[in-house]
């Protein structure tokens, strides 16, 4: 064999060997263009319920400890909407307006905002003993589990993305994220300061200075010891 062909041979095993596999069509490696869009923050949604007993009474204790809790839940997980859903075709009507009044009244009485709360219908298909069910959506997410899949980043003849690079930031924000509906979108805005808007478009129009006054005691000058 001349030394020239032995020299190309050599070098083509040379290449073969130090080159990798590449990614299956359409698999998440190959579709992935950063290491961040390999692995996602999965948010499920979930309601967090308790079921009440129609009271012509009222609440019961036990009821209102039930609420109590459902509340301390609602505010840890910064919820958001929470749904008082009264039975329609079931218990006596007077009792179910009086029992879904009296939860709507201590939910408000207990911090959650007036116009969080909605009062719905449900169909209680002739069940007397049919409950009163209020509850919220609960988000929680799944955290990915990193360093299962590995390939030798030393050998890649693709340039592709590797299979486990971006997982253990993902998680990290994951776990650090307090609400996990943030995830899923943005929250509604707060409703414009219109007094504020007219303010400053006064201002504007005479031609002053728009911004706030400034406050001296929030510079962050270092300050002067006079001696």
């Amino acid at each position: 064999m001349s030394a020239p062909r032995f020299i190309a041979l050599a070098l083509a095993a040379t290449l073969s060997a130090c080159a990798s596999q590449p990614p299956a069509p359409g698999s998440q490696a190959e579709l992935a263009r950063t290491p961040t869009e390999l692995w996602r923050a999965n948010v499920e949604s979930r309601p967090e319920e308790i079921h009440l007993a129609v009271r012509a009474q009222g609440l019961s204790p036990a009821q209102v400890d039930a609420l109590s809790t459902l509340v301390e839940t609602w505010r840890s997980a910064e919820g958001g909407a929470v749904t008082v859903q009264a039975p329609v075709g079931g218990p006596d009507p007077r009792a179910v307006s009086y029992s879904g009044e009296s939860a709507r009244a201590f939910l408000v009485d207990k911090g959650v905002p007036a116009s969080s709360i909605r009062v719905v219908g449900y169909e209680a298909k002739g069940d007397p003993r049919a409950p009163l069910i209020v509850g919220f959506l609960r988000h929680t997410v799944n955290v990915p589990t990193c360093g299962r899949t590995w390939t030798n980043i030393a050998h890649s003849a693709t340039n592709e993305v590797q299979p486990n690079f971006g997982c253990a930031v993902t998680a990290n924000m994951a776990a650090q994220i307090a609400n996990p509906g943030d995830l899923a979108g943005p929250r509604p805005l707060t409703p414009a300061d219109a007094q504020r808007r007219d303010v400053v478009l006064d201002k504007y129009r005479k031609g002053e200075l728009t911004s706030s006054a400034k406050d001296i005691q929030a510079a962050g000058d270092v300050s002067r010891v006079v001696k």
